[in-house]
């Protein structure tokens, strides 16, 4: 797709999330996911793809199984729903970008009635935390990355939004404690509706006092 022009990115933002741990709860259970597999501590997915085809395949089918399940019963975060509704009525595109398949991702969206201008999982092409899938997201929304905000609970999205030129805001559940790198995001909140405040829209979510 050709990179949208500057008359089309002028004045136009766009905010991209995390799915899990970020719009749900997290009910990922990745210490059951490695501990089923066989792996260490390190990434899942990018250890699966190292694997033999026959290794890799079971690996896959337990991944996929686990996050099957976990979209099956997935509850949002507070204000998650109204959040993503608030942007789009604006006119702000909201994109998700995850590292689930989007089998799960689906199910996500069938469960909760969300919409989004833009869905990228693992099988759209690369994943975060390289920063190609904020340029390739940006570019298909006409948006520049230095207009896009991207909002996640792990490291791995920090680094992905900050390599991309893009702000990066931390999501870090109420009631749970900061991660020792939460000072490399530009901003850190635990509710989502704070997102609106940092982006300069003022409280315009329905029940939210001024």
């Amino acid at each position: 797709m050709p990179a949208a022009s500057e008359d089309m990115t002028a004045n136009k933002q766009a905010v991209i999330f995390d799915m899990d741990g970020t719009l749900t709860r997290q009910n990922l259970d990745f210490t059951a996911i490695r501990q089923e597999i066989g792996l260490g501590p390190q990434p899942v997915l990018e250890t699966i793809l190292k694997m033999a085809p026959a290794e890799r395949a079971r690996a896959e089918a337990i991944l996929e199984r686990h996050e099957a399940e976990a979209a099956a019963k997935c509850e949002l975060q507070p204000s998650a729903g109204e959040v993503v509704g608030e942007l789009r009525s604006r006119g702000i595109a909201a994109a998700l970008m995850t590292r689930n398949s989007r089998k799960s991702v689906e199910a996500f969206q069938s469960r909760h009635g969300l919409t989004f201008d833009l869905v990228w999982t693992r099988e759209d092409g690369p994943m975060k935390p390289s920063p190609d899938p904020i340029h390739m997201i940006c570019r298909e929304l006409g948006v520049k990355a230095a207009d896009a905000w991207v909002v996640g609970d792990f490291r791995f999205d920090i680094i992905c939004g900050a390599s991309a030129g893009a702000r990066t805001v931390l999501f870090v559940e109420a009631g749970r404690q900061r991660p020792d790198w939460a000072a490399e995001a530009d901003y850190v909140i635990d509710d989502l509706r704070e997102l609106l405040d940092h982006m300069g829209l003022g409280p315009r979510v329905p029940g939210r006092a001024p």
